[in-house]
């Protein structure tokens, strides 16, 4: 019996939060695309936390956003809670995180993708991947069908050869009991593609109606929320919000811990795979920080239409007795009924060094690779490399130019830079300070930096752009009006400075010089400036950074400039570096296996010394001029 065949522009295997970023970013340009996943009812999935942002987390889903993404649309959709981090501290680090109700975030992700046109969703184990000449022309299924394509993005997330494990009992399954993905690994092991073996885990899930609230400290969102999307409007998302909670463990809960330690899988190597160290079990806690007597547990609720809530903090694979006794000594847990226990998972990944830039493998052509896959941790990170490696597998169909962000343009840049030039040994993270440049890469104007390249991939409308020049003209025109607008110092302005404990005037300031003033900001400055315009909020926000901080901002402009000179000198990726006099031999073995784009990659490539880059530069410099003389 013939086995099926289909033909597809794109192919995408996974359908989490990677796979659904690539699948709609391909679909929208056109492209008749197939996602698959081994469970229709698992898309967009929140196995751990159901929370969307956090801290770096949260520009990364409004970078996605002004690419145009659907992360950041979808949890406008189904928040229960949002917050925006570290308001206390300067606005680089300023971040949106939102807890989402579970179920509804992947039934609304869903219906997007259902109703997307050239989108076909197809519940099924992918086995195979089928290339010919070192260029990828297919994938096959566990059943034996074929499905030609001219492009594919591999985002297995967590599912590759996965196993869940607590104590002594090892489940051969993805998360949330779901089915794993056995016979995939083989095949890219067949092709030449090196694997890793990495771990994560999540707390237990346990019973609201157990749970004494009146020993825990009650967690509000904000009171004026803040959506993630660019398109969302911020007047049809005022609502209700429900309550997080915080607690913490006590002395006898890591006295339970260090006396359960080896029946711990993770001490005691039945647990193969590295973990996050960013996002350690609480028995990892205990061990690495003796000295600390307590650790935050965060309660949150996995939805509003479930009794479930997500215990934050307390990830784990202590055996079912142990994880009873250690969360009943948690002040307000003392009855708490567990519904689902923790676990860690274990699952194979890629030593993400094997891509590109722009995510295609170096061996495949056509192959392309995005999230946990890529031995990263987190739906964001996943989310924006399955949209970069979606993009790019479009544009390789479509043959036109792909597209790679920088580290000056993005923190998705970084990211995806740190991925394929770095040693990544653990599954990563981003944090705000990987980024070399956060005070111009911030989560409130990545429309600004990012979504005019959106509009010319194709997937931002001509709607949203003419929104986002008419709001780049107006923060340029009421700039413009505060460095112009002059105030003397008269009654009404010396009372005002006075009442916000500022240094009066001695003569006429321009209200942008008032605004540089630590203790004052644009928003306070409108009981004394008579002719401001009625500005949205957006706009006003933008103003107030751009002057306040206008010194730091130009002196990191121009090291993005410095940069921006080593990113512009390419490089050949077929070129030898064998062939370079006096170049250390550890550097030349280094950027043969990276085949670094530019010079700047290249220096951030480990073991290539800044001496190595001058011996480069010297060497190029010289076979230019030959050719010039040629």
């Amino acid at each position: 019996m013939p086995n099926l065949e289909e033909t597809y522009d794109v192919v995408v295997v996974g359908a989490g939060h990677a796979g659904c970023e690539a699948a709609l970013a391909c679909a929208r340009l056109g492209l008749e695309t197939i996602m698959f996943t081994v469970s229709v009812d698992s898309i967009a999935l929140m196995p751990c936390n159901p929370n969307i942002g956090g801290s770096s987390k949260g520009h990364l889903v409004r970078e996605l956003d002004a690419l145009g993404g659907e992360m950041g649309k979808n949890i406008d959709k189904t928040f229960i809670q949002s917050k925006m981090l570290n308001e206390s501290k300067g606005p680089a680090v300023h971040s949106l995180r939102a807890q989402a109700d579970k179920q509804a975030y992947t039934r609304e992700m869903r219906n997007t993708l259902e109703n997307t046109d050239h989108l076909t969703i197809r519940q099924a184990e992918v086995s195979e991947i089928i290339t010919e000449n070192g260029r990828l022309t297919g994938i096959k299924t566990f059943s034996g069908a074929v499905y030609h394509c001219k492009a594919a993005v591999l985002a297995t997330g967590t599912y590759l050869k996965a196993r869940c494990i607590y104590g002594d009992v090892s489940n051969p399954t993805g998360p949330n009991g779901l089915q794993a993905a056995n016979h995939l690994t083989d095949s890219l092991i067949a092709h030449g593609i090196e694997m890793y073996r990495f771990k994560t885990g999540t707390p237990a899930r346990v019973d609201r109606r157990s749970i004494d609230f009146s020993k825990m400290e009650e967690q509000f969102g904000d009171e004026r929320i803040v959506p993630f999307s660019f398109s969302t409007d911020p007047e049809s998302i005022q609502k209700e919000q429900v309550s997080c909670w915080l607690t913490y463990t006590s002395e006898d809960t890591h006295e339970i811990i260090r006396a359960n330690l080896d029946r711990s899988p993770l001490f005691s190597g039945a647990i193969e795979g590295t973990g996050p160290r960013y996002c350690p079990s609480i028995e990892d806690k205990v061990v690495k920080f003796p000295d600390k007597g307590r650790h935050q547990v965060f309660v949150e609720p996995e939805g509003l239409y479930t009794n479930e809530m997500y215990l934050g903090g307390m990830s784990s694979s202590l055996p079912e007795d142990v994880q009873f006794a250690m969360y009943r000594t948690v002040p307000g847990l003392e009855n708490v009924k567990i519904v689902r226990n923790a676990y860690a998972i274990e699952y194979d990944c890629i030593n993400s060094r094997q891509l590109k830039a722009t995510l295609e493998f170096k061996k495949i052509k056509g192959l392309f690779s995005g999230g946990q896959f890529n031995g990263s941790s987190g739906y964001e990170e996943a989310a924006v490399q399955g949209f970069m490696a979606g993009v790019n597998a479009a544009m390789k169909v479509l043959k036109r130019e792909p597209y790679v962000l920088d580290r000056s343009q993005a923190y998705i840049g970084v990211l995806i830079d740190d991925l394929v030039t770095k040693e990544n040994h653990e599954p990563y993270r981003m944090m705000t300070s990987r980024a070399e440049y956060r005070l111009l890469l911030r989560q409130d104007n990545a429309d600004l930096r990012l979504m005019e390249i959106g509009h010319e991939i194709g997937l931002v409308s001509d709607e949203v752009y003419e929104r986002l020049l008419w709001k780049v003209k107006a923060i340029e025109e009421e700039t413009k009006r505060l460095e112009k607008s002059v105030v003397g110092a008269n009654e009404k302005v010396q009372k005002f400075l006075n009442k916000n404990g500022s240094t009066l005037l001695k003569s006429g300031s321009t209200l942008a010089e008032l605004i540089k003033r630590p203790e004052l900001d644009y928003f306070m400055l409108t009981e004394i400036d008579e002719k401001r315009p009625e500005l949205p909020r957006d706009v006003a926000e933008q103003v107030n950074i751009n002057i306040k901080y206008e010194g730091y901002i130009r002196r990191q402009k121009q090291q993005v400039a410095q940069f921006k000179k080593m990113e512009s000198r390419r490089l050949d990726e077929n070129f030898d570096y064998s062939t370079v006099p006096s170049l250390r031999r550890e550097a030349v073995q280094k950027l043969n296996l990276y085949k670094p784009m530019n010079i700047g990659q290249a220096s951030r490539i480990s073991g290539v010394s800044p001496a190595d880059i001058s011996v480069l530069l010297v060497y190029l410099e010289q076979k230019r001029h030959m050719r010039c003389e040629n």
